[in-house]
Protein backbone atom coordinates (compact mmCIF):
# COMPACT_ATOMS: atom_id res chain seq x y z
CA UNK A 1 0.00 0.00 0.00
CA UNK A 2 1.37 3.41 -1.02
CA UNK A 3 1.84 5.86 1.88
CA UNK A 4 0.13 9.26 1.81
CA UNK A 5 3.54 10.97 1.86
CA UNK A 6 4.67 8.99 -1.17
CA UNK A 7 1.41 9.77 -2.99
CA UNK A 8 1.72 13.48 -2.16
CA UNK A 9 5.34 13.48 -3.34
CA UNK A 10 4.32 11.84 -6.60
CA UNK A 11 1.58 14.42 -7.23
CA UNK A 12 3.94 17.31 -6.49
CA UNK A 13 6.63 15.84 -8.74
CA UNK A 14 4.17 15.48 -11.60
CA UNK A 15 2.88 19.02 -11.02
CA UNK A 16 6.44 20.36 -11.13
CA UNK A 17 7.35 18.43 -14.26
CA UNK A 18 4.19 19.45 -16.07
CA UNK A 19 4.49 23.11 -15.17
CA UNK A 20 8.21 23.91 -15.00
CA UNK A 21 8.85 22.61 -18.51
CA UNK A 22 6.02 24.88 -19.60
CA UNK A 23 7.81 27.84 -17.98
CA UNK A 24 11.06 27.07 -19.78
CA UNK A 25 9.36 26.82 -23.15
CA UNK A 26 7.45 30.06 -22.70
CA UNK A 27 10.61 31.86 -21.69
CA UNK A 28 12.07 30.84 -25.04
CA UNK A 29 9.04 32.06 -26.94
CA UNK A 30 8.46 35.32 -25.07
CA UNK A 31 11.94 36.85 -25.13
CA UNK A 32 11.39 37.60 -28.81
CA UNK A 33 8.62 40.01 -27.86
CA UNK A 34 10.84 41.85 -25.39
CA UNK A 35 13.65 42.29 -27.94
CA UNK A 36 11.33 42.99 -30.90
CA UNK A 37 12.54 46.60 -31.42
CA UNK A 38 16.17 45.45 -31.65
CA UNK A 39 15.30 42.39 -33.75
CA UNK A 40 13.31 44.64 -36.08
CA UNK A 41 16.33 46.90 -36.58
CA UNK A 42 18.67 43.92 -37.18
CA UNK A 43 16.46 41.87 -39.49
CA UNK A 44 14.08 44.44 -41.03
CA UNK A 45 16.12 47.66 -41.27
CA UNK A 46 14.08 50.75 -42.18
CA UNK A 47 14.34 54.50 -41.76
CA UNK A 48 10.83 54.39 -40.26
CA UNK A 49 11.32 52.86 -36.81
CA UNK A 50 7.61 52.15 -36.40
CA UNK A 51 7.55 50.29 -39.73
CA UNK A 52 10.54 48.22 -38.60
CA UNK A 53 8.75 47.47 -35.33
CA UNK A 54 5.63 46.39 -37.22
CA UNK A 55 7.77 43.98 -39.29
CA UNK A 56 9.24 42.49 -36.11
CA UNK A 57 5.80 42.03 -34.53
CA UNK A 58 4.55 40.54 -37.81
CA UNK A 59 7.09 37.76 -37.34
CA UNK A 60 5.96 37.50 -33.70
CA UNK A 61 2.42 36.97 -35.03
CA UNK A 62 3.62 34.38 -37.56
CA UNK A 63 4.69 32.17 -34.67
CA UNK A 64 1.07 32.18 -33.54
CA UNK A 65 -0.53 31.58 -36.91
CA UNK A 66 1.03 28.12 -37.08
CA UNK A 67 0.09 27.24 -33.50
CA UNK A 68 -3.17 25.49 -34.46
CA UNK A 69 -1.18 23.03 -36.57
CA UNK A 70 1.14 22.43 -33.63
CA UNK A 71 -1.88 22.00 -31.39
CA UNK A 72 -3.30 19.36 -33.73
CA UNK A 73 0.05 17.56 -34.10
CA UNK A 74 0.87 17.40 -30.40
CA UNK A 75 -2.79 16.93 -29.49
CA UNK A 76 -2.98 13.76 -31.55
CA UNK A 77 0.29 12.54 -30.00
CA UNK A 78 -1.03 13.35 -26.52
CA UNK A 79 -4.37 11.60 -27.06
CA UNK A 80 -2.83 8.55 -28.79
CA UNK A 81 0.62 8.07 -27.21
CA UNK A 82 0.23 9.94 -23.93
CA UNK A 83 0.59 13.40 -22.45
CA UNK A 84 4.14 12.73 -21.25
CA UNK A 85 5.50 11.90 -24.71
CA UNK A 86 3.98 15.02 -26.28
CA UNK A 87 5.38 17.29 -23.57
CA UNK A 88 8.88 15.85 -23.91
CA UNK A 89 8.98 16.39 -27.67
CA UNK A 90 7.64 19.96 -27.51
CA UNK A 91 10.22 21.23 -25.02
CA UNK A 92 13.09 19.63 -26.95
CA UNK A 93 12.05 21.19 -30.28
CA UNK A 94 11.68 24.63 -28.72
CA UNK A 95 15.14 24.52 -27.10
CA UNK A 96 16.89 23.61 -30.35
CA UNK A 97 15.31 26.34 -32.46
CA UNK A 98 15.58 29.04 -29.82
CA UNK A 99 19.32 28.39 -29.70
CA UNK A 100 19.47 28.63 -33.50
CA UNK A 101 17.83 32.05 -33.30
CA UNK A 102 20.63 33.13 -30.95
CA UNK A 103 23.30 32.40 -33.59
CA UNK A 104 21.33 33.61 -36.63
CA UNK A 105 23.21 36.08 -38.89
CA UNK A 106 21.53 39.48 -39.29
CA UNK A 107 20.32 41.33 -42.38
CA UNK A 108 23.58 43.28 -42.50
CA UNK A 109 25.51 39.98 -42.75
CA UNK A 110 23.50 37.86 -45.19
CA UNK A 111 20.75 40.16 -46.46
CA UNK A 112 17.14 39.10 -46.89
CA UNK A 113 18.06 35.46 -46.17
CA UNK A 114 18.34 36.43 -42.51
CA UNK A 115 14.73 37.65 -42.49
CA UNK A 116 13.58 34.42 -44.15
CA UNK A 117 15.43 32.21 -41.66
CA UNK A 118 14.03 34.21 -38.76
CA UNK A 119 10.52 33.53 -40.02
CA UNK A 120 11.28 29.78 -40.35
CA UNK A 121 12.58 29.62 -36.78
CA UNK A 122 9.55 31.46 -35.46
CA UNK A 123 7.27 29.07 -37.33
CA UNK A 124 8.89 26.05 -35.68
CA UNK A 125 8.77 27.75 -32.27
CA UNK A 126 5.09 28.51 -32.73
CA UNK A 127 4.45 24.92 -33.83
CA UNK A 128 6.09 23.65 -30.66
CA UNK A 129 4.30 26.06 -28.32
CA UNK A 130 1.04 24.99 -29.96
CA UNK A 131 1.29 21.73 -28.05
CA UNK A 132 2.96 22.95 -24.89
CA UNK A 133 0.44 24.97 -22.93
CA UNK A 134 -2.60 22.85 -23.72
CA UNK A 135 -0.54 19.74 -22.99
CA UNK A 136 0.41 21.18 -19.64
CA UNK A 137 -3.25 21.96 -18.88
CA UNK A 138 -4.38 18.47 -19.88
CA UNK A 139 -1.70 16.78 -17.84
CA UNK A 140 -1.88 18.92 -14.68
CA UNK A 141 -5.66 18.92 -14.37
CA UNK A 142 -5.71 15.15 -14.87
CA UNK A 143 -3.26 14.51 -12.02
CA UNK A 144 -5.13 16.96 -9.76
CA UNK A 145 -7.34 15.88 -6.81
CA UNK A 146 -11.03 16.21 -7.76
CA UNK A 147 -11.69 19.23 -5.52
CA UNK A 148 -8.52 21.12 -6.50
CA UNK A 149 -8.75 21.26 -10.26
CA UNK A 150 -8.85 25.06 -10.28
CA UNK A 151 -5.77 25.34 -8.06
CA UNK A 152 -3.77 22.74 -10.02
CA UNK A 153 -4.85 24.15 -13.37
CA UNK A 154 -3.68 27.59 -12.27
CA UNK A 155 -0.11 26.27 -12.17
CA UNK A 156 -0.14 25.89 -15.93
CA UNK A 157 -0.52 29.65 -16.28
CA UNK A 158 1.61 30.35 -13.20
CA UNK A 159 4.50 28.59 -14.91
CA UNK A 160 3.80 30.32 -18.20
CA UNK A 161 3.89 33.71 -16.52
CA UNK A 162 7.05 32.59 -14.73
CA UNK A 163 8.74 31.86 -18.05
CA UNK A 164 7.62 35.15 -19.57
CA UNK A 165 8.64 36.98 -16.39
CA UNK A 166 12.08 35.39 -16.54
CA UNK A 167 12.39 36.76 -20.06
CA UNK A 168 11.25 40.16 -18.83
CA UNK A 169 13.76 40.08 -15.98
CA UNK A 170 16.65 39.17 -18.28
CA UNK A 171 15.56 41.89 -20.72
CA UNK A 172 15.54 44.43 -17.87
CA UNK A 173 18.97 43.28 -16.70
CA UNK A 174 20.52 43.47 -20.16
CA UNK A 175 19.00 46.89 -20.85
CA UNK A 176 20.51 48.16 -17.59
CA UNK A 177 24.03 46.69 -17.88
CA UNK A 178 24.65 46.96 -21.63
CA UNK A 179 24.82 50.02 -23.81
CA UNK A 180 22.37 50.49 -26.67
CA UNK A 181 25.13 49.66 -29.13
CA UNK A 182 26.05 46.46 -27.29
CA UNK A 183 22.40 45.35 -27.18
CA UNK A 184 22.05 45.81 -30.93
CA UNK A 185 25.38 44.12 -31.62
CA UNK A 186 25.31 40.98 -29.45
CA UNK A 187 23.29 41.53 -26.27
CA UNK A 188 19.95 40.53 -27.82
CA UNK A 189 21.40 37.06 -28.57
CA UNK A 190 22.12 36.15 -24.94
CA UNK A 191 18.57 35.16 -23.87
CA UNK A 192 18.18 32.93 -26.92
CA UNK A 193 21.52 31.18 -26.40
CA UNK A 194 20.36 30.19 -22.92
CA UNK A 195 17.66 28.15 -24.62
CA UNK A 196 19.73 24.98 -24.92
CA UNK A 197 20.47 24.89 -21.18
CA UNK A 198 16.86 25.52 -20.29
CA UNK A 199 15.71 22.87 -22.74
CA UNK A 200 18.00 20.21 -21.26
CA UNK A 201 16.69 20.99 -17.79
CA UNK A 202 13.07 20.85 -18.95
CA UNK A 203 13.57 17.52 -20.74
CA UNK A 204 15.23 16.06 -17.64
CA UNK A 205 12.26 17.10 -15.52
CA UNK A 206 9.75 15.56 -17.89
CA UNK A 207 11.60 12.28 -18.16
CA UNK A 208 10.82 11.68 -14.49
CA UNK A 209 7.07 12.36 -14.46
CA UNK A 210 4.37 9.69 -14.52
CA UNK A 211 1.79 9.38 -17.26
CA UNK A 212 -1.63 10.92 -16.63
CA UNK A 213 -3.87 8.45 -14.72
CA UNK A 214 -6.87 9.41 -16.87
CA UNK A 215 -4.95 8.56 -20.05
CA UNK A 216 -3.75 5.28 -18.52
CA UNK A 217 -7.34 4.33 -17.67
CA UNK A 218 -8.50 5.11 -21.21
CA UNK A 219 -5.62 3.05 -22.59
CA UNK A 220 -6.38 0.13 -20.26
CA UNK A 221 -10.01 0.09 -21.43
CA UNK A 222 -8.95 0.20 -25.08
CA UNK A 223 -10.60 3.60 -25.46
CA UNK A 224 -7.73 5.44 -27.16
CA UNK A 225 -9.05 6.94 -30.39
CA UNK A 226 -7.17 6.19 -33.58
CA UNK A 227 -8.20 9.55 -35.02
CA UNK A 228 -8.89 12.00 -32.18
CA UNK A 229 -8.89 14.89 -34.64
CA UNK A 230 -11.88 13.50 -36.52
CA UNK A 231 -13.56 12.67 -33.23
CA UNK A 232 -13.28 16.27 -32.05
CA UNK A 233 -14.61 17.83 -35.26
CA UNK A 234 -17.45 15.31 -35.45
CA UNK A 235 -18.70 15.45 -31.86
CA UNK A 236 -17.39 18.70 -30.32
CA UNK A 237 -17.43 21.57 -32.89
CA UNK A 238 -19.42 23.85 -30.56
CA UNK A 239 -16.89 23.31 -27.77
CA UNK A 240 -14.10 24.45 -30.12
CA UNK A 241 -15.93 27.69 -30.90
CA UNK A 242 -16.82 28.19 -27.24
CA UNK A 243 -13.18 27.90 -26.14
CA UNK A 244 -12.07 30.28 -28.88
CA UNK A 245 -14.40 32.95 -27.52
CA UNK A 246 -13.63 32.18 -23.88
CA UNK A 247 -9.87 32.73 -24.26
CA UNK A 248 -9.92 35.87 -26.45
CA UNK A 249 -9.14 38.16 -23.52
CA UNK A 250 -6.97 35.48 -21.89
CA UNK A 251 -4.59 35.65 -24.87
CA UNK A 252 -4.89 39.13 -26.34
CA UNK A 253 -4.92 40.80 -22.92
CA UNK A 254 -1.82 39.03 -21.75
CA UNK A 255 0.23 39.81 -24.84
CA UNK A 256 -0.88 43.42 -24.91
CA UNK A 257 -0.34 44.11 -21.21
CA UNK A 258 2.74 42.01 -20.39
CA UNK A 259 4.69 41.39 -23.61
CA UNK A 260 3.92 44.41 -25.80
CA UNK A 261 3.45 46.78 -22.85
CA UNK A 262 7.14 47.70 -22.33
CA UNK A 263 7.30 48.71 -26.00
CA UNK A 264 4.14 50.77 -25.57
CA UNK A 265 5.54 52.58 -22.53
CA UNK A 266 9.03 53.19 -23.93
CA UNK A 267 8.41 53.67 -27.68
CA UNK A 268 4.84 54.93 -28.09
CA UNK A 269 3.82 56.92 -24.99
CA UNK A 270 5.33 60.43 -24.97
CA UNK A 271 7.38 61.30 -23.14
CA UNK A 272 8.65 57.70 -22.78
CA UNK A 273 8.14 56.19 -19.34
CA UNK A 274 11.47 55.14 -17.76
CA UNK A 275 12.20 51.62 -16.50
CA UNK A 276 9.41 50.07 -18.55
CA UNK A 277 10.89 46.57 -18.26
CA UNK A 278 11.26 47.01 -14.50
CA UNK A 279 7.58 47.98 -14.21
CA UNK A 280 6.66 44.95 -16.29
CA UNK A 281 8.73 42.57 -14.17
CA UNK A 282 7.28 43.87 -10.88
CA UNK A 283 3.73 43.57 -12.21
CA UNK A 284 4.31 40.04 -13.44
CA UNK A 285 5.69 39.01 -10.06
CA UNK A 286 2.49 40.24 -8.42
CA UNK A 287 0.39 38.49 -11.05
CA UNK A 288 2.26 35.22 -10.52
CA UNK A 289 1.63 35.35 -6.79
CA UNK A 290 -2.09 35.95 -7.34
CA UNK A 291 -2.72 33.24 -9.96
CA UNK A 292 -2.69 30.20 -7.59
CA UNK A 293 -4.79 32.18 -5.10
CA UNK A 294 -7.34 32.77 -7.87
CA UNK A 295 -7.41 29.03 -8.59
CA UNK A 296 -7.97 28.26 -4.91
CA UNK A 297 -10.70 30.87 -4.65
CA UNK A 298 -12.37 29.51 -7.77
CA UNK A 299 -12.45 26.01 -6.26
CA UNK A 300 -14.19 27.48 -3.21
CA UNK A 301 -16.76 29.93 -4.62
CA UNK A 302 -17.09 28.72 -8.22
CA UNK A 303 -14.79 28.98 -11.23
CA UNK A 304 -17.43 30.45 -13.54
CA UNK A 305 -18.58 33.10 -11.07
CA UNK A 306 -15.06 34.38 -10.41
CA UNK A 307 -14.20 34.51 -14.10
CA UNK A 308 -17.33 36.51 -14.94
CA UNK A 309 -16.44 39.14 -12.33
CA UNK A 310 -12.86 39.44 -13.60
CA UNK A 311 -13.91 39.86 -17.24
CA UNK A 312 -16.48 42.45 -16.18
CA UNK A 313 -13.66 44.36 -14.51
CA UNK A 314 -11.76 44.53 -17.80
CA UNK A 315 -14.81 45.89 -19.62
CA UNK A 316 -15.35 48.66 -17.07
CA UNK A 317 -11.78 49.64 -16.15
CA UNK A 318 -9.65 49.28 -19.30
CA UNK A 319 -10.36 52.72 -20.83
CA UNK A 320 -9.73 54.71 -17.61
CA UNK A 321 -6.55 52.76 -16.93
CA UNK A 322 -5.18 53.42 -20.43
CA UNK A 323 -6.05 57.10 -20.04
CA UNK A 324 -4.14 57.16 -16.76
CA UNK A 325 -1.00 55.53 -18.12
CA UNK A 326 -1.00 57.87 -21.12
CA UNK A 327 -0.33 60.76 -18.72
CA UNK A 328 3.26 59.46 -18.85
CA UNK A 329 4.40 59.14 -15.24
CA UNK A 330 6.35 56.28 -13.72
CA UNK A 331 4.12 55.85 -10.66
CA UNK A 332 0.97 56.08 -12.77
CA UNK A 333 2.23 53.41 -15.16
CA UNK A 334 3.20 51.14 -12.27
CA UNK A 335 -0.20 51.54 -10.57
CA UNK A 336 -2.05 50.85 -13.82
CA UNK A 337 -0.13 47.71 -14.61
CA UNK A 338 -0.56 46.40 -11.05
CA UNK A 339 -4.34 46.78 -11.39
CA UNK A 340 -4.25 45.01 -14.74
CA UNK A 341 -2.06 42.31 -13.14
CA UNK A 342 -4.66 41.61 -10.44
CA UNK A 343 -7.49 41.27 -12.98
CA UNK A 344 -5.42 39.22 -15.40
CA UNK A 345 -4.25 36.91 -12.58
CA UNK A 346 -7.87 36.01 -11.92
CA UNK A 347 -8.52 35.22 -15.59
CA UNK A 348 -5.27 33.28 -15.95
CA UNK A 349 -5.89 31.32 -12.76
CA UNK A 350 -9.43 30.22 -13.63
CA UNK A 351 -9.52 29.53 -17.38
CA UNK A 352 -7.28 26.38 -17.53
CA UNK A 353 -9.54 24.32 -15.26
CA UNK A 354 -12.66 25.54 -17.06
CA UNK A 355 -11.20 24.53 -20.43
CA UNK A 356 -10.35 21.05 -19.17
CA UNK A 357 -14.03 20.42 -18.38
CA UNK A 358 -15.09 21.20 -21.95
CA UNK A 359 -13.72 18.03 -23.58
CA UNK A 360 -13.70 14.36 -22.46
CA UNK A 361 -10.28 12.98 -21.56
CA UNK A 362 -10.05 10.79 -24.67
CA UNK A 363 -9.96 13.88 -26.94
CA UNK A 364 -9.04 16.61 -24.45
CA UNK A 365 -5.51 17.28 -25.71
CA UNK A 366 -6.62 17.56 -29.34
CA UNK A 367 -9.75 19.57 -28.58
CA UNK A 368 -7.91 22.11 -26.46
CA UNK A 369 -5.10 22.23 -29.01
CA UNK A 370 -7.50 23.28 -31.76
CA UNK A 371 -9.80 25.70 -29.91
CA UNK A 372 -7.23 27.43 -27.74
CA UNK A 373 -4.59 27.79 -30.45
CA UNK A 374 -7.01 29.04 -33.11
CA UNK A 375 -8.06 31.83 -30.77
CA UNK A 376 -4.48 32.66 -29.79
CA UNK A 377 -3.41 32.66 -33.45
CA UNK A 378 -6.20 35.03 -34.50
CA UNK A 379 -6.46 37.29 -31.47
CA UNK A 380 -3.48 36.69 -29.15
CA UNK A 381 -0.22 36.73 -31.06
CA UNK A 382 -1.60 39.27 -33.52
CA UNK A 383 -2.60 41.74 -30.78
CA UNK A 384 0.77 43.61 -30.61
CA UNK A 385 0.84 43.89 -34.40
CA UNK A 386 -2.78 45.06 -34.67
CA UNK A 387 -2.46 47.63 -31.90
CA UNK A 388 0.83 49.01 -33.26
CA UNK A 389 -0.81 49.28 -36.69
CA UNK A 390 -3.93 50.94 -35.25
CA UNK A 391 -1.81 53.56 -33.52
CA UNK A 392 0.13 54.22 -36.72
CA UNK A 393 -3.05 54.60 -38.81
CA UNK A 394 -5.14 56.61 -36.33
CA UNK A 395 -2.40 58.47 -34.47
CA UNK A 396 -4.43 57.66 -31.35
CA UNK A 397 -2.56 55.82 -28.58
CA UNK A 398 -5.89 54.90 -26.93
CA UNK A 399 -6.89 52.49 -29.70
CA UNK A 400 -5.40 49.44 -27.88
CA UNK A 401 -7.89 50.08 -25.06
CA UNK A 402 -10.82 49.75 -27.47
CA UNK A 403 -9.37 46.52 -28.86
CA UNK A 404 -8.92 45.08 -25.38
CA UNK A 405 -12.48 45.98 -24.35
CA UNK A 406 -13.87 44.25 -27.45
CA UNK A 407 -11.99 41.05 -26.57
CA UNK A 408 -13.23 41.26 -22.98
CA UNK A 409 -16.87 41.55 -24.06
CA UNK A 410 -16.66 38.39 -26.21
CA UNK A 411 -14.98 36.41 -23.42
CA UNK A 412 -17.52 37.74 -20.88
CA UNK A 413 -20.42 36.43 -22.97
CA UNK A 414 -18.67 33.08 -23.44
CA UNK A 415 -18.10 32.79 -19.67
CA UNK A 416 -21.76 33.51 -18.97
CA UNK A 417 -22.79 30.66 -21.28
CA UNK A 418 -20.60 28.04 -19.58
CA UNK A 419 -22.53 25.06 -18.23
CA UNK A 420 -23.11 24.89 -14.49
CA UNK A 421 -20.76 21.93 -13.98
CA UNK A 422 -18.00 23.95 -15.62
Amino acid sequence: MVSSNAKTGSILRNLLGGSVGNALEWYDFAVYGYFAPIIGANFFPSEDKLASLISAFSVFAVGYLIRPLGGIFFGVIGDRLGRKKALQISVMVMAIFTTLLGVLPTHAQIGVTASFLLIVIRLVQGFSVGGEFIGSISYITEVAPANKRGFFGSWATFSTIGGVMLGSGIAALLHNVLSEAALHSYGWRIPFLLGILLGIFGLWLRTGIEESPEFMQIKARGGVKKNPLMEVFKHHPKAILHIMCLVMLFGSGFYLLFVWWPTYLSKIVHPPIPHAFGINTISMLIMMALIPLAGMLGDRIGLKKLLVWALGGFIVLTWPLFYWVDQATFMGALAVQLIFAAMMATVQGIVPALMSYMFPAKTRFTGLGIGYNLSLALFGGTAPLICTWLIQKTNDIMTPAYYLIAMAIVSFLAALSLAKQE
